[in-house]
């Protein structure tokens, strides 16, 4: 059996007395994209959190590619090929587009000058940003900021994206955009976790789809199954499905 590229094994993370992911098993193959639904606060950004390094898990085991990273922190990891999107952009507003991407070739990569000017400019032509490569990132719209999220995480090579709501707040037009994008991503062989509320889009990407709730996974399989079943109608649809 091939070794999945992310294996999570009874991962837990409390906040004080609060626990927010309660014995979370996942595994993820390479090159397959999974999609994440859940209601508000059932711990969905603090597991791409726990993945990718910003949050120490309390228990369990995180592995990419065979190798423990449970106790590495975030830049380790994001070295090791796991890259991150935030739910809310917060570019360096004052730098260029082209040099928020840079950023993340050179410190997410750790690629030399050359290879991250290359790799940011490949980056900003897969995610339709060569146009406004000199414009300043404080300046964009919601989608070119979303765009620019994106570029960032890819940027940094990633084997893995996690992906936290990247179609929040967008048109069904501008949704639409950005899964092509996203498609073209997973179709170049990036594995995918992509979190999201708009379903429409998701489900455009996702190969399987797992349901989070109160910190623990109580769906994981086929996309259409999962959403069709009581349970997630009940917590993530507020039992009426779309």
């Amino acid at each position: 059996m091939t070794e999945p590229l992310l294996c999570l094994e009874h991962v837990a993370v409390r906040f004080g007395a609060l626990r927010v992911l309660d014995d979370v098993s996942l595994e993820i193959p390479r090159g397959q994209a999974v999609g994440m639904v859940g209601p508000n606060g059932a711990g969905k950004s603090t597991l791409l959190s726990a993945v990718s390094g910003v949050t120490r898990t309390t228990a369990g085991t995180v592995k990419v590619a065979g190798r423990d990273v449970t106790r590495l922190p975030a830049a380790d990891r994001c070295r090791l090929g796991i890259g991150r999107s935030f739910q809310i952009p917060r570019p360096f507003g004052g730098l260029s587009v082209f040099e928020n991407v840079l950023l993340g070739a050179e410190r997410g990569a750790g690629l030399p000058r050359r290879q991250a000017r290359e790799r940011a400019l490949d980056v900003l032509a897969t995610t339709g940003m060569l146009e406004v490569a000199n414009t300043a990132a404080g300046t964009l719209p919601l989608l070119a900021r979303k765009r620019l999220e994106l570029a960032r995480a890819l940027a940094t090579n990633p084997q893995l994206l996690l992906l936290d709501e990247i179609a929040g707040g967008l048109t069904q037009a501008e949704a639409d955009e950005l899964v092509a994008t996203i498609l073209s991503i997973k179709d170049g062989g990036t594995t995918l976790l992509w979190i999201e509320h708009v379903v429409k889009a998701l489900v455009q990407v996702v190969d399987r789809l797992v349901c989070l709730a109160g910190g623990r996974i109580s769906a994981d399989g086929d996309p259409a199954e999962v959403l069709a079943s009581d349970e997630v109608a009940e917590v993530y649809l507020g039992g009426a499905r779309a």
